[in-house]
């Protein structure tokens, strides 16, 4: 390869982007698949594989749905990882060619640096061998250069045994370049050398690892007087390789807010004996004078960039865990169970403005806006019943969902006293999640959807449907504004958007999407559609009317054939002119069905019945495949969905809490048992609705009874746990729980 790059950097022409010949391309391209392969301890070909279907543009949820022959069933989370060190690798190789190409612009190249850029693993060595070659603003090294001092620098750098540096120094005193004396020379030369050995890639790798490994972070306060949520780091230190993710946000924060001064320890003593090893070869007259410089190296120019680039690795990492904590919890959350059949009575809640009802039919159609005032300051309580109580009747509500915004303990007690005054249905209420919904009733989608309603009605409406469908509901909204994380502010807002663009992408192909009710939000997610397609598919379905079958989506205006392949397998059509169209079944396996079925004396109308599921439960994968000419695990994804034809994997998943009275803080007790739903899983722990104002905390320790890794490794967003409760600080409004059961 690095004759390679030679070749490369030869046919190089006027300073534009590296070309490389197909020879070079493949052999970096079989280089990257080595290293990926290695790195994911996967097979090479099943990466390779990989590798070729992305860059024909297919979508990992087509790749881990429908091509599970070629990648041998590697699931999404394989795929996405090979996606990502693809991507970064082939990064990396664009970059090593460009620096080859600038520092031999500069007729600096040798073989050996070469070489050294060619092996380099990761972008962080690339940049250290290319440091010294970058161009500078002004700098001490570079004045004294300028003032011809560089000689200098290197008669100190030949360590001599014998001579004079005063004597050697005093030939360029030279007052026309402003060295007026022998020490300013010295000192000039001194600058240099420190330059140097900050930019030597060697010394700066070890420097790195040894500020990681025996580093010491400290924080304290600006100002102790202050009472703020950072009181336990106002004087705190921890080694540096053992900083939890969290953590390093949570001092990242308060250093951002002016709360902490943050500084880092290390055994100076242990890098200078180290930068001397390198550089010192033994007695000479100018010894001391190279000590002195590599004292003032270290502090003056490498230990500041270190500890920028070991606090940016720190923060690197602690934004990696939260954005893999936001995104296990987001896609938990959008794959909660429909709560359907339900006419719903979503209330969003407030003090001054008032309450907003908004009633929602089966389908989450909105059937009545209106507004009652039963909390203070007004307390028109009365009023506010008989209003709600009409409503009950008028649309036979079922359901009251109540938002956890401002408000909501005073009105889910309202709304309590009100269920146990009508006695003549059966009423329950929730309380969800509203994080996001002011977002949505803000935006343009919402001022499309209800052009007539204010922001307030909007969010009652979204309110309701997040319980009816989490999953349509909550495409509407901004990813990061769904609560359900940690600091995921404090991160890199376009990492943290693309990753939960591809949960919710993730989400939405794994549920399938009704082509004849989706909005374009929800489609704009579908495998292959962005959100000018989708939007041009709610427009032909406008036009048009309904969609008959998946095959008229070929129809819609700029949907290609490519785009057709990819999102046709996720969009479902119920009651269309195919019973396989409402299926997971891609239709380029439509012809194995048909095979399948006349083999096996079957009618396709017999679909959804039992009598057909328990036929196919007796027909075996390995058997069938090979008759029919597809693989294993197509041909048993192709019988599990004839089985279950139209079925929604979220109906497996624990419905809701519903409840009917309130629970105040004041009733809880040390011991005493309750069920609750998890709201967010962070790294310390989960926090659980158990029916009062603030969520309880069980902490990492208390999850269970044997070791704890993690918390996501115990329990989910959305998942129902029996709780104890340990602890109440009515003073704070929190509650300790524990999902050990006491003896």
């Amino acid at each position: 390869m690095v004759q390679d790059l030679n070749q490369a950097v030869e046919n190089e022409a006027n300073g534009s982007k590296v070309q490389l010949s197909e020879e070079q391309k493949a052999q970096i391209q079989e280089r990257i698949l080595k290293q990926i392969a290695a790195e994911l301890k996967l097979p090479a070909g099943k990466v390779k594989t990989t590798m070729g279907l992305l860059d024909e543009g297919n979508t990992i949820p087509f790749i881990a749905r429908y091509r599970k022959e070629m990648t041998g069933e590697l699931d999404e989370n394989e795929l996405r990882d090979i996606e990502e060190r693809l991507q970064y690798l082939r990064n990396l190789e664009d970059r090593k060619l460009e620096v080859v190409r600038l520092i031999d612009e500069q007729g600096k190249l040798t073989d050996e640096l070469r070489a050294s850029i060619e092996q380099a693993a990761k972008l962080q060595e690339i940049e250290d061998l290319y440091r010294p070659y970058r161009q500078k603003r002004k700098t001490r090294a570079s004045v004294a250069k300028e003032r011809g001092l560089e000689p200098l620098a290197e008669w100190i750098g030949k360590q001599h045994r014998q001579g004079s540096l005063q004597d050697e120094a005093a030939r360029y005193i030279d007052l026309e370049k402003d060295v007026k004396t022998a020490e300013e020379a010295i000192q000039g030369a001194m600058d240099i050398i420190a330059e140097t050995i900050a930019d030597d890639a060697k010394i700066r790798a070890w420097v790195r690892k040894f500020t990681h490994d025996q580093g010491l972070l400290r924080t304290e306060a600006k100002d102790k007087a202050q009472e703020s949520v950072y009181e336990m780091y106002y004087a705190y230190q921890e080694p540096v390789r053992k900083l939890p993710p969290h953590r390093i946000l949570a001092i990242n924060r308060g250093e951002r807010e002016e709360m902490l001064k943050v500084g880092m320890d290390v055994p100076v003593e242990r890098v200078h004996e180290y930068i001397a090893r390198q550089w010192i070869k033994g007695p000479s007259v100018v010894k001391d004078v190279l000590l002195a410089v590599i004292e003032d190296a270290y502090k003056r120019l490498i230990a500041p960039s270190i500890e920028r680039e070991v606090r940016g690795e720190l923060t690197e990492k602690g934004e990696e865990q939260a954005i893999k904590i936001f995104a296990e919890n987001l896609r938990n959350l959008l794959l909660q169970p429909p709560v359907k059949g339900r006419v719903v009575l979503g209330v969003d809640p407030a003090f001054r403005t008032g309450c907003k009802l908004a009633v929602v039919d089966d389908t989450g159609k909105m059937l009545e806006i209106a507004v009652t005032y039963p909390t203070p300051p007004n307390n028109k309580v009365a009023e506010a019943k008989a209003k709600i109580k009409q409503l009950i009747s008028k649309y036979e509500v079922q359901l009251i969902v109540i938002g956890n915004g401002t408000a909501s303990r005073e009105t889910e007690q309202f709304i309590a006293e009100l269920i146990a005054e009508v006695k003549e249905r059966k009423l329950e209420y929730l309380i969800v999640n509203e994080a996001g919904a002011s977002v949505y009733s803000a935006s343009k989608l919402a001022q499309t959807e209800f052009p007539d309603l204010d922001v307030a009605e909007r969010s009652a409406i979204s309110i309701a449907r997040r319980l009816q469908d989490p999953l349509a509901e909550l495409v509407k909204i901004e990813p990061k504004a769904i609560g359900v994380g940690q600091y995921q502010h404090d991160v890199s807002q376009k990492r943290l958007d693309e990753n939960l663009k591809a949960v919710v992408e993730s989400a939405v192909n794994h549920v399938g999407v009704d082509l004849n009710t989706a909005s374009p939000s929800l489609l704009s997610y579908v495998s292959g559609v962005n959100g000018t397609l989708a939007k041009n598919i709610v427009k032909y379905r406008e036009e048009n009317g309904k969609f008959g079958s998946r095959k008229e989506l070929q129809k819609v205006p700029r949907l290609g054939a490519k785009t057709y392949e990819q999102c046709v397998g996720f969009l479902r059509i119920s009651g269309g002119g195919h019973p396989l169209d409402n299926t997971p079944i891609h239709p380029e396996s439509y012809e194995v069905v048909d095979r399948l079925f006349k083999e096996q004396r079957l009618e396709l109308a017999q679909l959804g019945s039992q009598q057909l599921r328990e036929l196919l439960q007796e027909l075996e994968p390995a058997e069938l495949a090979p008759q029919l000419g597809v693989g294993v695990p197509t041909m048993r994804d192709i019988l599990d969905s004839l089985k279950r034809p139209g079925r929604d994997p979220r109906e497996e998943v624990q419905a809701p809490i519903f409840r009917t009275d309130v629970l105040q803080l004041e009733d809880l007790a040390p011991g005493m048992e309750l069920d609750g739903t998890v709201r967010n899983v962070i790294d310390f722990g989960a926090f659980v609705d158990i029916g009062i104002k603030n969520d309880g905390l069980v902490h990492i320790s208390q999850l269970s009874n044997s070791f704890v890794k993690h918390p996501m490794d115990v329990v989910s967003v959305g998942d129902i746990v029996k709780v104890w409760v340990l602890g109440v600080d009515e003073k704070k409004g929190r509650v300790s729980l524990t999902m050990k059961k006491p003896q």
